[in-house]
């Protein structure tokens, strides 16, 4: 009997370290940029004591630490630039003249009439409601596919179909409840929408209705093909929704890059223009003042990149799991 069962979550079907994929995922990112920043001033602090020069003796005897940071005000107007241009290719998408605007609306509206048929009421305007219905619309079409199959002799067939069901009804169960109190624009929506795993549904349901095809009854074979259709009207429905979050993510990364680079760009100047070996003296915890110092204010100047960093790391996630639209199961489901 072929095995229909698969996991409900997209951390029980992805083949990398649960941890990771919770880093790379489910945590806040800016409490990974916090813990990213912690490692990274730690690291430094921790290879500046274990080497026998003073960070005072450095600076008094050195240029590398002002070089250093004269680098870091290059980087780092380089790089809020390059947010301002990420912020201009986001909205392009959103500017352009009426005639574009109303093609939009034109092939927005007829998705919409085609959920609504499928729905039978008009589709939500919530994000997470939307995905939510369309699920619990393949469920109910699913168990209307189950009912007309078990009037079948074929045994087999009947078998197949509730494993079928089964699994579809305990996956779209786990994706409801987890869409139920989610608000679009935090990866709640996101995360419950890559768990339904439609795709693999697809795949599963193609294979059963023609596997079985000799032993179809007209009504069995439409009730089939109905599922298939509610499954097919999310795929779309969630790239819209990935694409719409995806926007989002990018306007958010911009902001707090903006955010973080004013107060970096500020102790970058400060470490160029304003310090020099002879400004402090002394230890702290047994260790050069100096060298807490440079190493706090290069971590504080590396915060716009880290924020980059943990953002870019989700949202290449994301298009990685969901490169493929349809039936096609890039995992090793």
């Amino acid at each position: 009997m072929k095995d229909f069962s698969s996991a409900n979550t997209m951390r029980g079907r992805a083949a990398e370290n649960r941890y990771k994929l919770w880093v790379l995922l489910n945590a806040n990112r800016w409490a990974l940029t916090g813990a990213m920043a912690a490692g990274i001033f730690g690291a430094l602090l921790l290879w500046g004591v274990s080497n026998p020069p003073s960070a005072q003796e450095v600076l008094l005897t050195t240029d590398w630490v002002k070089m250093s940071f004269q680098a870091l005000i290059g980087a780092l107007i380089t790089g809020t630039t390059l947010v301002v241009s990420i912020n201009q290719l986001v909205l392009s998408q959103e500017i352009g003249p009426l005639g574009s605007q109303r093609r939009r609306m034109d092939l927005a509206m007829d998705f919409y009439k085609n959920t609504d048929e499928l729905l039978e009421f008009p589709s939500p305007a919530n994000p997470a409601l939307f995905l939510k219905e369309l699920i619990d619309a393949t469920s109910d079409r699913a168990r209307a596919f189950e009912n007309a199959v078990q009037k079948s002799d074929d045994e087999d067939f009947r078998e197949h179909t509730e494993a079928y069901v089964e699994d579809l009804l305990e996956n779209a169960e786990v994706a409801t409840d987890q869409l139920e109190n989610a608000d679009f624009g935090s990866f709640a929506v996101m995360k419950a929408a890559l768990n339904y795993n439609y795709d693999r549904k697809m795949y599963d349901l193609r294979w059963l209705l023609d596997e079985h095809k000799d032993h179809l009854t007209t009504a069995q074979r439409e009730a089939g093909r109905e599922t298939l259709e509610a499954l097919t009207m999310y795929g779309p429905a969630r790239e819209y929704i990935k694409t719409l979050y995806f926007q989002w993510s990018l306007v958010k990364l911009s902001q707090g890059i903006l955010y973080l680079a004013v107060p970096a760009l500020v102790v970058a100047g400060g470490m160029v223009m304003l310090v020099d070996g002879t400004s402090i003296s002394g230890t702290l915890l047994g260790v050069d003042v100096w060298l807490w110092v440079i190493c706090a204010a290069y971590t504080i100047c590396v915060l716009p990149f880290l924020l980059f960093v943990s953002y870019i790391l989700r949202l290449a996630t994301i298009a990685k799991r969901t490169s493929a639209m349809g039936p096609l199961v890039l995992r090793g489901d």
